[in-house]
C-alpha cells in the first residue's frame, strides 16, 4: 500500500513543532521541507533550530537549497532518518550520497519538475534509498499537481525493476484524492502531502485517501 507522509513547510519553529506534535501517534515518517530562498523565493526554518525536539517520528530532510552538501551536517544534529537533496544543484550526487551516509543516514535524490530522469546519475541508482520526483515546482506549497510527472514515476519504476534496485519512488507536490490513485498505478511507493493533510484530523484525512486507493483498485 501507498505510503503516506504528511510534509512540514514553515518559517516557524513552534508551527514545526506543533505539526509535528500533531502527527505523533498517527504516522511513523514525516517530511520537513528545508528552502534557503535562493533555490526558491522562499524560505523555512533552518533544522538546526528544530535539534532538541524530542521525537520517535523518523525525519526526512528535503534540502531545496543552493549547497546542499554544507546542509547534511545541520540535518543529522536535527535527527534525520534520511535526507534528500535536489540534484539541480549538485555538482557531484555520488559526493552527496557519500557525504550523508558517512553519518549513516538514509539518503535520497530530488528532481525538480522540470527535471528529466535522466540527469540522475546512473552510479548512484544501485545504492540510493529513495528518489523524490516533484510533481510541482519545488520550493513552494499549494500548487496544483502536474501529470507529466507521472511518466517520470513510470520511468523510474521500469528501471528499478529492469536492474533489480531497491531505492523507493516517492512523490511530492498536489497529491490528492483525485489524483493519488494515478500517482500509485504509475509505480510510486511514497507521497508527501503537505497542508490539506493538515486541515482537520490527520489520521482522517489519511484514512480517506487510503480509502480512494482501495475504491479505486477494485474498480
Amino acid at each position: 500500500m501507498l505510503k503516506i507522509i504528511p510534509a512540514i513547510l514553515s518559517n516557524s519553529k513552534d508551527e514545526v513543532c506543533k505539526l509535528l506534535s500533531i502527527c505523533e501517534g498517527q504516522v511513523d515518517r514525516v517530511q520537513i521541507d528545508v528552502v534557503d530562498n535562493q533555490f526558491a523565493k522562499n524560505a523555512t526554518i533552518d533544522p538546526i533550530v528544530i535539534a532538541d525536539y524530542k521525537t520517535k517520528l523518523f525525519l526526512d530532510y528535503h534540502l531545496m537549497v543552493c549547497d546542499p552538501y554544507s546542509w547534511v551536517d545541520k540535518c543529522v544534529k536535527a535527527n534525520a532518518d534520511r535526507i534528500i537533496g535536489q540534484i539541480e544543484m549538485m555538482d557531484n550526487q555520488m559526493e552527496f550520497m557519500d557525504i550523508v551516509t558517512s553519518f549513516n543516514k538514509k539518503v535520497g535524490l530530488a528532481i525538480d519538475i522540470e527535471t528529466d530522469i535522466a540527469e540522475i546519475d546512473d552510479l548512484v541508482l544501485d545504492d540510493i534509498d529513495v528518489v523524490l520526483v516533484m510533481s510541482v515546482k519545488a520550493g513552494f506549497g499549494g500548487q496544483k499537481f502536474q501529470e507529466k510527472a507521472l511518466e517520470k514515476i513510470e520511468k523510474l519504476a521500469e528501471i528499478r525493476q529492469d536492474y533489480n534496485y531497491a531505492y523507493l519512488i516517492c512523490v511530492d507536490g498536489g497529491i490528492n484524492s483525485d489524483n493519488i490513485h494515478k500517482v500509485y498505478q504509475a509505480g510510486a511507493d511514497e507521497v508527501c502531502i503537505g497542508r490539506s493533510l493538515f486541515n482537520g484530523e490527520i489520521s482522517e484525512n489519511i484514512e480517506n485517501l487510503k480509502n480512494v486507493l482501495t475504491y479505486e483498485s477494485k474498480k
